[in-house]
């Protein structure tokens, strides 16, 4: 005969069919959201849905407004090297404009980006933090200057101290005809763009820094545990994490140095010529072009400004939302996640 004890377990405790139902938990839970969460959640979703009531107001008075001069110009409003808007019938195109806006964005781009992860680099892994401390402190007073100081700046000190650096370009570089100078005044696109590579080198910086600071430490010391210097722990853990916050604070800067009006139009000599060269005088851009003509504008002319500001919101929205695509594209690369 058997003795052994019996190992069956005792049968469970009964329980709350009804609580562990997941239906009745989510019932339970918007039931006992409080008060507070309640208006923060409306607060949250009416300022989400105000945002784009006032991008979708601002985009429909733009067009609006547009397309009364559009349909009334002489010109092709795409191709036309000329800007006469206040003449019967106007005349006008952005040919000249947005050629000047872009390059002069994408040099401004090729001087910052490089350098402003550089120095973010530098503050977060390489500077003690006695050092650190007062060049982040530095680098957030750039961001503060008002555009019109970095404009009197470029105009009295920058543009005057090119010379030379124009002449060492053309000896060199001027047989590829992009960087062939002629001579005068170096108000160029080439000067544009190096003022505004000083104007959104702070904020790609502050928010590169940012990023950099947080990537994961334990991936760092593990990295230093197998052997790797300083420069492969930053390639292979903080940059593939940090690979999105610089894409964001790239365009960031790249908002800025497209809309600025005041520091371009106070160093750019403008006409409505496209060089070969981007060291040759001329050129413009649609901020600038708005800031300078608006004062003598009619209505009509007035309107014209307001189709070429319509240009410069749409490539905006452009570029803003191809910088969403890319970091969605490789947000499973980067820290993002973790």
């Amino acid at each position: 005969m058997d003795i052994s004890p019996s190992t069956t377990a005792p049968p469970p405790p009964p329980q709350d069919l009804k609580a562990s139902s997941p239906v009745s938990h989510k019932a339970a839970s918007r039931g006992a959201t409080r008060p507070g969460d309640r208006i923060f959640l409306g607060l949250s979703r009416g300022s989400g849905i105000l945002l784009l009531l006032i991008m979708a107001a601002i985009a429909a008075f733009l067009t609006y407004r547009a397309s009364i001069v559009l349909s009334e110009n002489e010109g092709n409003f795409l191709t036309t090297f000329e800007w006469d808007a206040n003449s019967i019938p106007p005349v006008f195109g952005i040919a000249v404009l947005a050629f000047g806006t872009v390059i002069s964005s994408i040099i401004a781009m090729l001087i910052a980006v490089p350098i402003a992860v550089g120095i973010a680099l530098f503050i977060t892994h390489y500077a003690p933090r006695k050092l650190s401390g007062p060049i982040a402190y530095v680098i957030d007073l750039l961001a503060a200057v008002p555009s019109i100081v970095y404009g009197l700046w470029g105009a009295l000190f920058l543009v005057p101290h090119l010379t030379g650096f124009y002449s060492w370009l053309n000896d060199y570089f001027g047989w590829t005809g992009i960087l062939e100078w002629q001579g005068g005044a170096p108000r160029s696109l080439l000067t544009v763009g190096i003022l505004l590579a000083i104007m959104i080198l702070p904020i790609i910086t502050n928010v590169s820094r940012e990023v950099f600071r947080q990537a994961p430490q334990m991936h760092q010391e593990a990295a230093l545990a197998l052997g790797a210097t300083r420069w492969e722990v930053i390639r292979m853990s903080v940059l593939p994490f940090g690979r999105s916050g610089i894409i964001s604070a790239s365009m960031l800067g790249l908002g800025r140095a497209l809309g600025e009006t005041m520091a371009v139009a106070t160093v750019l000599s403008p006409s409505f010529l496209i060089n070969t060269s981007i060291l040759d005088p001329g050129g413009g851009t649609f901020a600038q072009n708005i800031a300078s003509k608006f004062s003598e504008a009619t209505e009509q002319g007035r309107d014209a400004l307001i189709a070429s500001g319509l240009v410069l919101f749409v490539i905006t929205l452009v570029v803003n939302g191809a910088a969403r695509a890319i970091i969605a594209r490789r947000k499973e690369y980067s820290g993002a996640n973790a």
